[in-house]
């Protein structure tokens, strides 16, 4: 008899299939732990970082920053999937939030990526909303001259409320179907499920100490892993330090301003074993380098990919391109 696959697993393998049928490059990460993500999947430019839960009120703020905090470094979306909440059912077309993290159903989620239909609602403490077109309300009110006074009465909402939506409000999800059908025009403006993504990456970048360093490391990190990372920043690597990732590290340089990401992981040959075909996964889709440092290699250059580098032979480079040349020969 064939073994049910749990639904959780079912939905990752569903929602991977379908991101490569649209063109992206995916890496299945929901058996590794620790980790905040459980697929990471590029197209273009688009990095996405989702997690998988069946029930979304599993997640906690602590696992929702990290996974946002993830994002942020690794110029990404973060995203999550999943199907209840408060046991009831999500909606289809319908972009939710919890702790600043947007929450989508694998049916709305496909519904954007395969057929380019877009959520128009968003759920709020309320109920279900939709932004206004203000533009397209306002020059269809004009031109059938009507007042505030008169499309607020009909729609059975204040003047002011009508003049709000003007300005690009939004409005409950049967108040704006009453406009709709009193101008016969669409006036939901469509969401973008990484809207939040785009407007960061649009806007002027804020420089953060939190996470990261050049030569100095977190009180609270191992010694061991901190004297690495220290090593590192030491030579003129950018550092963060990650929680809750497969991963221990994220380091960048602006030699190959292309590929000028490293995914770092730290420990001993047997941890290496264990999670380098993971961090080579991660950094090709990211488009960048993995590399596992190791206190002794064993004579192996790499594994699954992944160029392993002893502490001692870090210690002797002076900069960030004699690493990569050293992980460029071992990734051969």
């Amino acid at each position: 008899m064939k073994e049910a696959i749990p639904a959780r697993q079912d939905t990752v393998e569903r929602t991977a299939r379908m991101l490569r049928q649209v063109g992206f490059y995916v890496a299945d990460l929901h058996t590794v732990r620790p980790s905040c993500f459980d697929l990471i999947a590029r197209r273009d430019s688009l990095l996405l970082l989702i997690k998988i839960l069946k029930n979304v009120d599993a997640i906690d703020s602590s696992g929702a920053s990290s996974l946002i905090s993830l994002a942020e470094i690794m110029h990404g979306a973060p995203l999550l999937v999943g199907s209840t909440s408060g046991g009831q059912s999500l909606e289809d077309g319908v972009l939710y939030t919890r702790y600043g993290l947007g929450i989508l159903t694998l049916q709305t989620l496909e519904d954007y990526l395969v057929k380019g239909i877009p959520p128009f609602l968003f759920s709020s403490p309320g109920g279900t909303f939709a932004r206004v077109n203000g533009r397209r309300l306002r020059m269809a009110r004009e031109r059938s001259h009507h007042s505030l006074g008169a499309v607020a009465s009909m729609v059975g909402v204040s003047r002011r409320t009508i003049q709000l939506y003007e300005e690009g409000g939004g409005a409950e999800a049967d108040v704006i179907e009453r406009l709709e059908k009193i101008f016969d025009l669409p006036l939901a403006q469509p969401l973008n499920p990484f809207e939040l993504w785009l407007e960061s990456e649009n806007a002027e970048e804020e420089e953060s100490d939190e996470g990261s360093f050049e030569g100095g490391a977190p009180a609270s990190m191992e010694r061991s892993i901190a004297g690495i990372l220290s090593a590192l920043g030491g030579q003129g690597w950018k550092i963060e330090v990650t929680v809750r990732s497969p991963f221990d590290a994220l380091a960048r340089h602006n030699i190959e301003p292309q590929r000028n990401l490293v995914v770092l992981g730290i420990g001993d040959l047997t941890s290496a074993m264990r999670r380098a075909r993971g961090l080579h996964e991660i950094a090709r889709v990211a488009e960048g380098w993995s590399l596992f440092i190791v206190r002794e290699r064993k004579d192996r250059e790499n594994i699954e990919g992944t160029p392993l580098i002893e502490f001692s032979e870090l210690r002797r480079r002076r900069d960030p391109e004699s690493l990569l040349d050293l992980m460029e020969e071992r990734t051969e």
